[in-house]
């Protein structure tokens, strides 16, 4: 048995492996999966793809001490305890098909109860209305839940059922359902009645660090978390008021509170469990998102507008694009926190003939960044000012976007030497002694209250013309 730790990253568009082995860390491998989207607001991920990508790279990096396996949080799979087969393409967070169903339960007054006891408003983002649509049109489902074979979790509780024969999801992913007690750590009954969801088809609940079975070819799972709370873990925020930004897919903000949140507050922030250690209490969280971020960024590529990649995304020069009166509003996806519109649409607003692919760029980074500092003054009107603002993802390797977004937010951030800190979590959840990588802080001068008055103009733009 090797001495090694292995992170499983298994990410919104790729997998990831990540290995640490005598004092050194490396990339094992990392394969990207497809997008399916079969509608309009549908988005879908193949779990037998996604499986095979992590049995592979499970094989590449060998066996291990130990492993840990980051999961993407609010996706879902429904399978067949029997045979391990899902009965659908896994319907992932970012899916809006759940929203009549969302809307009916929160005209019969259903949102009072997730909110006191999940802690989480109704809301398409939550796995729990997934769950229950693929019980009623997933092929089979109703056949296999009279047989008792029927499973529905979230993606995590797919994939180790199939890696190591354990059903099991950790508490934090527990909390991203609407299905579990924010408080109690359990499935609630009432909630699962509320959406529909039958209790005996969900998968245990265990701490995040803890045991969720062996591999096989011997390594023990002894970690399964989301990805963002793993990035927290990753960057060492142990403080209450510590607050991380992970710029991936969506742009996803936590800051650790010192008891459970209070639910249902005007700022759109959500209370959330950060992690649990076997054997200790669990650490809550604020959860406030964007949902989308890089995602902009890969829809610019493919319409041909990021020359050179994401070398594309510095070198500017001359005024912000928000100063020459262009803006852009980040909701190719909705809006999430502090708005939670998810009808709300992506739009450019101020476009000339003089406009360049460039200046598009330019105020892509910058909504994006606008958003996050709408998402930080809301987490530090409820915590106070954050301690230590610390960032990661793909988006940090611009030196640009970093600038702005430190002007957006009018602090100074810490920009993780790595922009890989979910992989550092879970090796540190794992209990591997890795050390944090340099990381460097960047100020600049804060924007213009105009400017902001400027982009949240274009926000009521972006929610009006959906309406």
């Amino acid at each position: 048995m090797s001495d090694g730790i292995l992170a499983l990253d298994q990410g919104t568009t790729s997998s990831r492996a990540y290995l640490w082995r005598d004092g050194a860390l490396r990339l094992v491998g990392q394969q990207q999966h497809r997008q399916i989207r079969p509608a309009p607001g549908w988005v879908e991920h193949d779990a037998e793809e996604i499986l095979g990508h992590l049995q592979s790279l499970i094989e590449a990096a060998g066996p291990c001490a130990a492993a840990g396996l980051a999961n993407q949080g609010e996706t879902v799979v429904a399978w067949d305890t029997a045979t391990g087969r899902p009965l659908h393409n896994a319907i992932v967070w970012q899916d809006e098909r759940t929203a009549p169903q969302i809307e009916a339960m929160r005209s019969e007054g259903l949102e009072a109860l997730t909110l006191s006891r999940a802690g989480l408003p109704l809301d398409p983002y939550f796995a729990g209305a997934r769950m229950r649509w693929l019980l009623d049109h997933a092929e089979g489902a109703r056949d296999l839940l009279c047989q008792g074979r029927l499973r529905l979790g979230t993606s995590d509780a797919f994939f180790l059922a199939r890696l190591t024969g354990v059903a099991a999801t950790d508490i934090a992913t527990a909390s991203r359902t609407s299905l579990m007690d924010l408080r109690s750590g359990a499935w609630d009954a009432e909630l699962c009645a509320a959406f529909g969801v039958p209790m005996e088809c969900l998968p245990d609940i265990r701490p995040s660090a803890g045991h969720f079975g062996t591999l096989a070819n011997g390594t023990p799972v002894t970690a399964s978390l989301v990805d963002q709370q793993a990035a927290l873990y990753g960057h060492g925020c142990h403080r209450p008021g510590e607050l991380k930004i992970t710029f991936g897919t969506g742009a996803f903000a936590l800051g650790l509170t010192d008891a459970v949140p209070e639910a249902g507050q005007p700022d759109g922030l959500l209370p959330t469990l950060a992690w649990q250690v076997a054997g200790e209490k669990p650490r809550y969280a604020l959860d406030g998102g964007i949902l989308t971020a890089g995602a902009a960024v890969e829809w610019l590529g493919g319409l041909g507008l990021l020359d050179g990649g994401h070398a594309g995304l510095d070198g500017f020069d001359g005024p912000h694009a928000i100063e020459r009166g262009i803006a852009f509003v980040p909701a190719l996806a909705g809006l999430g926190c502090p708005h939670w519109d998810r009808a709300a649409r992506g739009c450019f607003l101020g476009l000339g003939l003089e406009t360049d692919k460039a200046l598009l760029r330019r105020a892509v980074l910058e909504g994006i960044a606008f958003r996050a500092g709408e998402l930080v003054r809301a987490f530090e009107a409820r915590l106070g000012p954050a301690p230590r603002i610390a960032i990661d993802g793909g988006l940090s390797r611009s030196n640009h976007f970093t600038r702005f977004l430190a002007a957006a937010i009018g602090r100074p951030i810490e920009v993780a030497g790595s922009a890989d800190m979910t992989a550092l979590g879970m090796l540190r959840l794992c209990q591997a002694d890795v050390p944090p990588p340099p990381s460097r802080i960047v100020d600049a001068t804060p924007l213009d209250n105009t400017l902001h008055q400027r982009f949240a103009r274009a926000i009521e733009l972006s929610r009006s013309w959906a309406a």
